[in-house]
């Protein structure tokens, strides 16, 4: 998620997402060490020299898909153990020492024990399927009711044990995943404050975009996107209100997919808004991203959103629409108005990405903007705000009296109490406007979200898809990643994730290049449950194109070949 309210008007090319990551999704600059000044100061000395890459030996599962993983275990050439004990490695190598990325809260105690047992299975029943044995990262907003901690980044839950798995935890572990740790997070999935740094929490200070150290991974699944750029896990779950998954994606040049809302579970998921949460697969690959989609979908008795996958024909298996030749007469539109002109070098990149849909047999709708792109930025941060104090609230009184907070109240008097801690970069202010909102029957809410809905729905992408007849709309996912600032705070340019964000829809990012060493993505937004046309087309894009690039770990940007 975004953020951005303490009171005065947004600037009019700020987006929904940029309200939020301006000031309410990021994550500070926290644990950054002797990078914190040359960060914060922004330094323009990296033009003058180009940046050395960071040394460092080859890594035997590097960019390996879920795929390839399995295949491996077929042959006998690894085990899950062996696999599990790898990542780990290279988590111990790239996490907490080397580039110190910061993007692993902790390793799951039990990694190992749960690999041997799948071990013991493939030998006397088989595989489950493609996840059988396969280390996956969860963000820490996402419980595990087991040795791990879901904390959402916050020492105030630190210790807290969960009542029970998520629901999406579950569905991983009967997929046969190894539940490998959780990563770091922008804190309270970035909406505590107008002035948060991404990918800064209490608990694991500020994590570092593996492409370049000085610059932001993005929030608020921060984590999630550094760590499977840089190799630590075969992908990450990760989770969006609106930006949270796409955009640490394109920072991290990975595939994101943010789901229609209700195809998987937010049950056991700290949240800000029922009406927009959701979890999505962070992956290095669309197809990986597919099979990781598919193994958490389905219907929960916990989640009233689910329940309009019921009677509903859905895929089992997402793996099924990967067709190299899906652009090929697509009818794609790009909204120009608002999703573009914010950075020169991003519409470089995603104008040669159209050129490429053309050979590739799309047609272009150019432009097909969205008529109502600039009218649902208020609206949505009213929402937002009420139903973070009602939503938290529900999840903190269920954890039982061992927590020490139980409402967005309590949060708030926690963190005044503790501020050396929580609070030594940014406050509290979304917190503090939240819980100033009434209940969610207010006339105020009620009236924000129809709003929202109609703006974004039947105004927004269901009318542009339909005067048009499109199958999907494209835009730059957001501009190269800012310098990290804990002075400041995030200096997030734009991006196009509030539509799909606000309207409960879905959106894919795919890389589509990088400047200066900064990835850049490309987003195929569409109608409700349209993700088998996504994709397809995203799949069609990233096999024609094969932008994604493992990280260097470059201490700044490399201004001189860009």
């Amino acid at each position: 998620m975004r953020r951005r309210d303490d009171g005065s008007p947004f600037p009019a090319h700020l987006t929904r997402r940029a309200l939020l990551k301006t000031g309410a999704l990021g994550g500070a600059l926290g644990a950054l060490g002797p990078l914190a000044g040359r960060a914060a100061n922004a330094s323009n000395a990296a033009a003058a020299e180009t940046p050395a890459a960071s040394s460092s030996p080859p890594f035997e599962l590097d960019e390996l898909t879920i795929a390839e993983l399995q295949a491996g275990q077929a042959s006998g050439r690894w085990t899950a153990r062996s696999l599990a004990e790898a990542y780990m490695a290279r988590i111990e190598d790239f996490d907490r020492a080397g580039p110190s990325l910061r993007a692993v809260l902790e390793v799951n105690p039990e990694a190992l024990a749960i690999a041997d047992a799948l071990d013991a299975e493939r030998k006397s029943k088989g595989p489950r399927g493609p996840l059988h044995g396969i280390p996956i990262l969860l963000k820490d907003n996402i419980a595990t009711a087991d040795k791990m901690q879901t904390t959402a980044g916050s020492l105030a839950l630190a210790g807290v044990p969960v009542p029970r798995d998520a629901f999406i935890a579950v569905r991983l572990r009967e997929a046969g995943a190894v539940l490998l740790g959780k990563t770091n997070l922008s804190e309270w999935a970035n909406f505590r404050s107008t002035h948060s740094s991404s990918g800064w929490s209490g608990r694991g200070g500020q994590c570092r975009n593996p492409y370049v150290l000085d610059r932001s991974p993005s929030g608020s699944s921060s984590g999630s996107g550094a760590a499977t750029a840089a190799n630590l896990a075969a992908a990450a779950i990760g989770t969006e209100t609106d930006g949270s998954i796409v955009s640490p994606s394109a920072a991290s040049a990975l595939v994101g997919i943010k789901p229609t809302v209700g195809l998987l579970s937010r049950s056991g998921i700290v949240p800000i808004s029922h009406t927009q949460d959701t979890p999505g697969p962070m992956a290095r690959t669309v197809a990986d991203a597919a099979v990781l989609l598919g193994a958490m979908a389905g219907a929960d008795d916990r989640d009233e959103a689910t329940r309009a996958t019921r009677g509903r024909t859905l895929p089992n298996d997402y793996t099924k629409f990967l067709d190299p030749n899906g652009l090929k007469g697509a009818r794609i539109g790009v909204p120009r108005k608002r999703y573009f002109g914010y950075s020169p070098a991003t519409d470089k990149l995603i104008e040669e990405a159209l050129e490429v849909m053309k050979k590739q047999g799309a047609v272009l709708v150019d432009p097909a903007d969205i008529a109502t792109a600039g009218d649902m930025d208020a609206s949505e941060l009213t929402v937002l705000l009420y139903e973070f104090k009602a939503d938290l609230g529900r999840y903190l009184a269920d954890l039982g009296p061992a927590a020490p907070v139980h409402s967005l109240k309590e949060a708030i008097a926690w963190n005044e109490a503790h501020r050396a801690e929580e609070m030594p970069y940014f406050g509290q202010e979304i917190f503090v406007q939240a819980e100033a909102k009434g209940p969610l029957s207010s006339k105020e809410y009620v009236d924000a979200l129809a709003k929202c809905r109609r703006k974004s729905r039947k105004e927004g992408i269901d009318a542009t898809l339909a005067r048009h007849k499109l199958d999907a709309l494209v835009a730059p996912t957001q501009g190269p990643a800012w310098l990290i600032d804990l002075v400041n705070g995030d200096s997030y340019g734009g991006g196009s994730s509030t539509p799909a964000a606000v309207a409960g829809y879905p959106s894919i990012t795919v890389p589509a290049g990088t400047f200066a060493g900064l990835p850049v993505g490309l987003s195929f937004i569409g109608a409700a449950w349209s993700e088998p046309v996504l994709i397809r087309l995203a799949y069609a894009f990233e096999q024609a194109t094969k932008h994604r690039r493992p990280p260097r770990f470059l201490p700044t940007a490399d201004l001189v070949r860009s």
